[in-house]
């Protein structure tokens, strides 16, 4: 079945934490104004499209674990009945990690499953399946595991025939298998208890190691849908783009999926060209001649006659000046790019910063 379906009969005592408290840091300055969870990601933010599809799997609790800027979860979300949920919000006094966070909200959770989402994992797993494997193995923890080219940078799962997860090994040079953990779990609620409170803890290095050498019953879910860390920039931009375009499932889509979303209050002239999955925030505009491709514009962004933004994330109110080229680069709120500049290669420009016309050239003409 396919997650984006609601099943009313996916099983009421089940849960979801998601876990929202990081900082960010690979995202600046994005992250300086809010945390990454709330970044506009195809016109929402990216929080929008993971509880879109928490819903419809037909979670109604939702629990999110907070840390970095908390109120602007609240602020924004609110009590979660517009998007047919109960949010609750907990914050952490001091930073967790993965399995002390988990513990952290324990005392809000009463079902019998609980799902942990990690808060910037693009997925496509269908969770009703999910929840299946973890019921039918009667196991304690359950995890999404995906199949990656490169596991090397990743926490590396072996598993048994019948997905009986047979050790968890941090990033290796030689992993055995090409499999990893894809940051999504569903707990038994008793398991969650056993977790030290009060301190960080790390799923990864101690929980799940614990409860292999206690002989628990670690299952994993080796599905092949799309799966992304959208922790750094250009996995962001990719995100956003495969959101807007359909390649990435969301229910949370502010508009028709195709080559861009272009937001109400957005101008864009009939000769510029907008693609590859653009996002186009409020209020922005793009002049005429200018190309805006497979990039993310916030709100209020101005991008004059001729520039070409190509792979970049452009924030709130920033304008790239006419005949400008930007490729991979992120544009802070307020900036002020000027006329002619070229920007290239993963550059970051901080809030407010006003660069003159031609002030930086990557090429010497």
């Amino acid at each position: 079945m396919s997650a984006d379906a609601q099943d009313p009969a996916a099983s009421p005592t089940a849960e979801a934490v998601v876990l929202v408290g990081g900082r960010g840091v690979r995202l600046r300055p994005l992250t300086l104004s809010a945390p990454k969870p709330m970044l506009p990601t195809a016109g929402v933010p990216f929080l929008s499209h993971l509880l879109s599809r928490i819903r419809a799997a037909g979670i109604e609790h939702v629990v999110l674990g907070t840390s970095y800027k908390a109120e602007v979860f609240a602020e924004h979300f609110g009590d979660g009945s517009e998007l047919g949920l109960r949010l609750e919000y907990v914050v952490e006094p001091e930073p967790l990690d993965t399995a002390g966070a988990i513990r952290n909200v324990a005392d809000r959770l009463s079902a019998d499953d609980v799902l942990v989402f990690n808060g910037d994992i693009l997925s496509g797993v269908d969770l009703t399946d999910l929840l299946e494997t973890h019921r039918s193995a009667a196991a304690d923890v359950t995890l999404h595991l995906v199949k990656v080219a490169d596991p090397r940078r990743f926490g590396c799962v072996p598993t048994e025939a019948d997905g009986r997860v047979t050790a968890f090994l941090e990033k290796t040079e030689n992993p055995p298998v090409d499999q990893i953990n894809a940051g999504c779990y569903v707990f038994r609620r008793e398991v969650i208890d056993t977790i030290p409170a009060g301190r960080p803890v790390s799923v990864e290095r101690e929980t799940f190691p614990e409860l292999l050498a206690s002989g628990a019953r670690v299952q994993g879910h080796v599905d092949t849908s799309y799966w992304l860390d959208m922790g750094t920039p250009e996995a962001f931009v990719r995100a956003s783009a495969d959101l807007v375009l359909g390649v990435a499932p969301s229910n949370a889509l502010p508009g028709e999926r195709g080559e861009a979303l272009v937001l109400d209050g957005a101008a864009v002239a009939a000769d510029a060209e907008v693609c590859g999955g653009s996002a186009i925030g409020a209020g922005s505009t793009v002049e005429s001649g200018a190309r805006v491709a497979e990039s993310v514009l916030f709100e209020g962004v101005r991008i004059e006659r001729n520039a070409v933004v190509e792979r970049c994330v452009i924030g709130n109110d920033a304008t790239i000046g006419a005949g400008a080229v930007l490729r991979d680069a992120i544009i802070g709120d307020g900036a002020r790019i000027g006329a002619d500049c070229e920007l290239l290669g993963g550059v970051r420009v901080w809030p407010g910063v006003e660069l003159p016309a031609g002030g930086v050239r990557f090429s010497a003409d």
